[in-house]
C-alpha cells in the first residue's frame, strides 16, 4: 500500500493547526477547523503525435473555518508560520461577525466521533509523479502514433491529466486526519476528415478517469492497447453510418454513457443543499425537494442507487471528508423511491437526519468546503445478465455507447443526452452504427422506463474530473458506477434535424 508523501509530512501541519485552533478558541469560536493542503496537477497534450502542451503546477495553502455566534467565518493564506495561522483564525472570526447579521438561522453541525491522528491513502500502485516525464510522453506518443498510422485516421488528439492531492485536517473537537489521493484521466480522440463535403467524424476512447496510478496506462484496470487498436475501424463505420430516424425506441445504454445521466439527473438532484435552495443562484435547485423524501417515485422498482465515498478507485473516495467525518456508503434511491440525500454536517443537523454522510469537500485551501457529490452509483442486478442478454430482448431499439454532449434544466428534470456511438438493434441483434442520435426525457419518466439492468459483469465505474459548483466556483472529481440497462420507449431525436441543418 502506498504511503503519504514524505515532503507533505515534513510540513509543520500540527504546529500551524495548534496556533490557528488555539486562537479561534480564545476568540470564542464554538467550532473551528484547520486545513493544510497541497494539490499538484500535471497535464500533457499531443496533437498528431507531437507535444502541444505540458503543465505541472502545485498549489499549497492553509485555511481556517469557524462557527462564531452561529455564523460561518473563513480565511485562507499561504504563509506557513504559527503567527500567520493565528492571523487566519482572527480573520475568520472577524468574517463570522460580519456575516452574522446576514444569517437567518444559526449554524449547527451534526455530531461526529473524534478521530485522532488518522490517515488514509487512495488505492494505486505507482505515483505518476514519480514516473519520468519522458516515459509519460513516450507512452502517449506510442498510442497516438498507432492511431495516426491507421487507415482512415487523419488527426489524433491525446491528453493526460494527473493529480496528487494531500490534505491535513484538524478541528477543535480533536479530530486530526492526513490523506493522499491520486487520480488519472487519459483520453484519445481519432478524427476522420471528409474533404469532399467539408465535414468530419470523430471517435474517442471510452476509458474513464480513475483513482489509479501510472499502472492504469500500462494495463491495470483498462486495456488501452486493445481500445486503440479497435478505434480506427469503429471510426470508419461511424463515418459511413446512416442518420437516425427520430421516434421512440427501446434503449440499451452502456455504462460508458449511463454514468453521465446518473451524474446529472440523480447525483446533482440528491444534493440536499440544492434541494433546499442553497445553490439556486448558480448551480440550480432540484425537483427532488425535501418534502418528497420517502415518497417520490424516482424510477422503476428495480432502481437502487447508493452514494459511496469509500469505493476502491472512486474519484470521490476519501477516508474522511473536509469536516472530519468518516466516510461510508448510504442509500439514495431504494426500489425506485427517494430515500436519502447527500449531506454535510450543517445539512444533516438542519433537518435532524443524524450524522453527515461525509460529503463536504473543498478543491483547495483557498475555498470553503461545500456539500459535494459522493460516488453515486446504480446498483447491478444480482442475476448474471449480460449486455447481450439485454440486447437480445429488444425488437426495435438502439444501443448507446460512450458519453458526449448533454443538457439538463436547473432542476435536474428535463434532459437530453448524446453519445459516442450508436448501434441499431433489430430483432435482438446489433445491425450497424447510426449517427446523430440524442435521447430526451424527464428524469422520472426516464428512470421509470427502466425495464432491466445488467449483472455485476456489466458494471463499470465511470466519472469526470470537472464537476463544477459554488460561488466562487469549485471543481471536484467524482465517479459513477452502473451496469448496462434497458429503457423502454424513450424519445430519440435526430440532432441534425433538431439543429435546423
Amino acid at each position: 500500500m502506498a504511503s503519504i508523501d514524505a515532503a507533505f509530512l515534513a510540513l509543520p501541519a500540527s504546529t500551524l493547526a495548534d496556533a490557528a485552533l488555539s486562537r479561534a478558541r480564545e476568540l470564542g469560536a464554538s467550532h473551528a477547523d484547520f486545513r493544510l493542503e497541497r494539490v499538484r496537477v500535471a497535464s500533457l497534450a499531443l496533437r498528431d503525435g507531437q507535444l502541444a502542451a505540458s503543465t505541472d503546477e502545485e498549489d499549497r495553502g492553509l485555511s481556517v473555518r469557524v462557527v462564531h455566534e452561529g455564523a460561518w467565518g473563513f480565511a485562507s493564506g499561504i504563509d506557513r508560520t504559527p503567527e500567520a495561522a493565528a492571523r487566519l483564525a482572527e480573520q475568520a472570526v472577524a468574517t463570522a461577525k460580519l456575516s452574522r447579521v446576514l444569517s437567518s438561522d444559526p449554524v449547527e453541525l451534526a455530531a461526529e466521533p473524534v478521530y485522532s491522528d488518522a490517515s488514509w491513502v487512495s488505492s494505486y500502485d505507482i505515483n505518476p509523479f514519480e514516473v519520468a516525464p519522458a516515459e509519460r510522453l513516450a507512452r502517449l506518443s506510442e498510442l497516438s502514433d498507432r492511431l495516426l498510422n491507421a487507415d482512415g485516421v487523419d488527426h489524433v488528439d491525446a491528453r493526460l491529466m494527473q493529480v496528487l492531492e494531500n490534505k491535513f485536517y484538524a478541528d477543535t473537537a480533536g479530530t486530526v486526519t492526513t490523506q493522499q489521493r491520486i487520480r488519472l484521466h487519459p483520453e484519445f480522440t481519432a478524427v476522420q476528415v471528409d474533404r469532399a463535403n467539408g465535414g468530419f467524424s470523430s471517435m474517442r476512447s471510452l476509458a474513464p478517469p480513475a483513482g489509479r496510478g501510472w499502472e492504469y496506462l500500462t494495463g491495470t484496470g483498462w486495456d488501452f492497447d486493445a481500445e486503440i487498436a479497435e478505434l480506427p475501424e469503429l471510426l470508419a463505420e461511424h463515418a459511413k453510418a446512416p442518420s437516425v430516424e427520430a421516434g421512440h425506441y427501446d434503449l440499451v445504454i452502456d455504462p460508458s454513457n449511463l454514468w453521465l445521466t446518473i451524474h446529472e439527473s440523480i447525483g446533482h438532484a440528491t444534493e440536499l443543499d440544492r434541494a433546499l435552495g442553497y445553490e439556486a443562484a448558480y448551480a440550480g435547485t432540484s425537483f427532488a425537494t425535501y418534502d418528497k423524501l420517502g415518497s417520490l417515485r424516482y424510477g422503476s422498482p428495480i432502481m437502487n442507487v447508493t452514494g459511496d465515498r469509500t469505493v476502491e478507485h472512486g474519484l470521490s473516495s476519501v477516508g474522511y471528508d473536509d469536516e472530519g467525518v468518516a466516510t461510508g456508503d448510504f442509500d439514495l434511491v431504494s426500489e425506485g423511491v427517494l430515500v436519502g440525500y447527500q449531506l454535510n454536517r450543517q445539512m444533516a443537523a438542519a433537518k435532524g437526519l443524524g450524522r453527515s454522510n461525509g460529503c463536504a469537500y473543498a478543491d483547495s485551501a483557498g475555498h470553503i468546503p461545500l456539500q459535494r457529490m459522493a460516488n453515486v452509483s446504480l446498483q447491478p442486478s444480482p442475476d448474471d445478465c449480460s449486455t447481450q442478454d439485454l440486447i437480445s430482448g429488444v425488437e426495435r431499439g438502439i444501443y448507446v455507447v460512450g458519453d458526449n454532449s448533454w443538457s439538463i434544466d436547473m432542476q435536474r428534470y428535463n434532459f437530453q443526452f448524446t453519445g459516442q456511438r450508436f448501434y441499431r438493434i433489430a430483432n435482438g441483434q446489433l445491425a450497424g452504427q447510426l449517427r446523430d442520435v440524442a435521447y430526451q426525457a424527464t428524469t422520472t419518466d426516464f428512470w421509470g422506463s427502466m425495464q432491466a439492468i445488467g449483472g455485476p459483469g456489466t458494471y463499470v465505474l465511470g466519472g469526470a474530473f470537472n464537476c463544477g459548483k459554488g460561488q466562487p466556483g469549485q471543481v471536484a472529481a467524482v465517479s459513477h458506477g452502473c451496469p448496462s440497462a434497458l429503457f423502454g420507449n424513450v424519445n430519440v431525436l435526430n440532432t441534425v434535424t433538431e439543429g435546423g441543418r
